[in-house]
């Protein structure tokens, strides 16, 4: 029987998925996949030992998003092999690796391999080809030599701390909207935190800035063109825009 091969995500922009799906498309490409990314796409759901998991998340201040937490609580395995992998922006992943790791073997899965791999991040202009061709061939070699790795082989070495540092949360920036809003309501659908009213303007708190709506407005109405994040942006471009290469961790 082949083993069934499924992506579980959370990927506001695209970056994890992106990854994922790179890894799945080496092993024979994926049976399915599950977004958690959109509220009420996390209904619970089990694995079992035939089963092949790619469990990812992008990291938000060194820790995987809280969101992202919750709604992989409802994903577990029964000595289930799982890869897992974190996308971050170019500024380093911290513990996230670490996280996500030991979430899935609290679950029932058996890590066989992670990944902290770059890629284009929210703020600013870093990295944003990412991930590129070359990123995505690494994401592939990794995927192959994980998933090779026999049953009993002993767990990977993941870099982090324990307890995690403090993260997680998102940013503070609440994303604005210009009078080339036709209310589609597209990014109310898709906003991760259910944080935009009906009116298409109107953001909560619970907002994680994560800019899927900035991303995703088909008008382009959407968007961060204020004096405080630009010369934000502007800095943290400057003094992120050496490159970083992709780790992984067998």
């Amino acid at each position: 029987m082949k083993q069934k091969i499924w992506i579980v995500s959370f990927s506001p922009t695209g970056n994890t998925l992106k990854t994922l799906k790179a890894m799945a498309e080496e092993l024979g490409g994926a049976d399915g996949i599950i977004d958690l990314t959109v509220p009420g796409h996390a209904a619970p759901r089990a694995f079992d030992r035939e089963d092949l998991v790619l469990l990812g998340a992008p990291v938000y201040g060194g820790r995987i998003p809280a969101l992202a937490r919750e709604r992989f609580l409802n994903i577990r395995g029964n000595q289930t092999p799982c890869l897992v992998a974190v996308s971050y922006g170019n500024r380093d992943f911290d513990d996230a690796p670490l996280e996500l790791a030991d979430l899935a073997a609290q679950n029932g899965f058996l890590v066989k391999g992670a990944a902290a791999v770059v890629g284009r991040h929210t703020y600013g202009e870093i990295q944003v080809t990412r991930p590129d061709e070359a990123d995505l061939a690494e994401d592939r070699a990794f995927a192959r030599k994980a998933a090779a790795r026999p049953e009993h082989a002993p767990a990977p070495v993941i870099p982090g701390n324990r307890p995690y540092k403090d993260g997680g949360k998102g940013g503070n920036f609440r994303p604005l909207t210009s009078d080339a809003c036709v209310r589609c309501g597209l990014c109310v659908r898709q906003c991760p935190a259910n944080a935009i009213a009906e009116d298409c303007r109107t953001i909560a708190g619970s907002c994680i800035s994560c800019f899927r709506c900035i991303r995703s407005c088909p008008a382009g109405a959407k968007n961060m063109n204020v004096k405080e994040y630009l010369d934000f942006a502007a800095a943290f471009t400057e003094k992120l825009a050496a490159r970083r290469e992709n780790q992984y961790f067998l």
